[in-house]
């Protein structure tokens, strides 16, 4: 018996239906993060004080004095910060697809680690040796990975924002954007440009470093989803290069010199 393709009957989404529903995806989630990141660019650049006087606290403490109260708020960010992940999955599969479509599954588990692995130490080094540099420049804030209380879930907590990261990031604007976009007929560099903008755009907060960085993260991530049709590479290498971030700022800074 003839079994039926489960995209066979997939209703054909439009190009104005298509940018419909990525407007609304970005508006509650990265594309938020965009504005709010823009608007506090404009806030450091008018500040008192030069940029690299200033912080960029990216996961701090929401309660100080009261570690299981900041420990319970931290989980509930995380959790709240991913969910846009849930509405995409929702929308792939109201069109007829799924998270599999875009490579965001555990299929290929040895080939997703090795690709992921050998992408973070190639963005992993360069990165930090670009931030040091335009930090320097005085064209970035100081970025602070990680500012929890020394208690016992600081680093649990930490892998965990870091994790949050790679996965609601790589989802949405590597795997969920470019597939969408494709679809939109959009052809591959355009899309690619769109979506490394973006990137770069909701890391404004940190400032031009932040953003001259992140797009060049975008275009490679991007280029790897585009050349490979996965999501998980990406996610493993977001994590593991975060994880390396938070964790190890929380151990080294303020025992070696080079660290701002």
């Amino acid at each position: 018996m003839h079994t039926q393709s489960p995209l066979a009957n997939a209703p054909v989404l439009a190009p104005r239906l298509i940018r419909a529903e990525i407007f609304v995806v970005m508006s509650v989630s990265l594309g938020a993060s965009a504005l709010v990141a823009f608007v506090r660019l404009i806030g450091a650049l008018t500040a008192p004080r030069e940029l690299k006087g200033q912080q960029a606290v990216l996961v701090g403490s929401m309660a100080p004095g009261r570690p299981w109260l900041d420990l319970a708020l931290q989980l509930v960010q995380i959790a709240v910060a991913v969910a846009p992940v849930g509405l995409v999955a929702y929308l792939l599969v109201r069109s007829g697809e799924s998270l599999r479509t875009i490579g965001a599954d555990f299929r290929r588990p040895g080939s997703d680690l090795a690709r992921g692995a050998l992408l973070a130490a190639a963005i992993g080094g360069s990165g930090l040796a670009f931030y040091l540099a335009v930090w320097a420049s005085g064209i970035n804030l100081t970025v602070v990975p990680g500012a929890l209380p020394e208690v016992w879930w600081q680093v649990p907590v930490l892998v965990l924002a870091a994790a949050q990261n790679g996965v609601l990031e790589e989802v949405l604007v590597a795997g969920y954007l470019l597939h969408r976009l494709g679809q939109a007929g959009w052809g591959p560099w355009k899309a690619l440009a769109v979506s490394s903008l973006l990137r770069g755009s909701y890391h404004l907060y940190q400032g031009f470093g932040g953003f001259v960085g992140n797009v060049v993260m975008g275009v490679v991530f991007g280029w790897c989803y585009q050349r490979w049709g996965r999501t998980m590479p990406l996610v493993v290498a977001h994590t593991l290069i975060d994880v390396v971030a938070f964790v190890g700022y929380a151990f080294l800074h303020g025992k070696v010199s080079w660290l701002p």
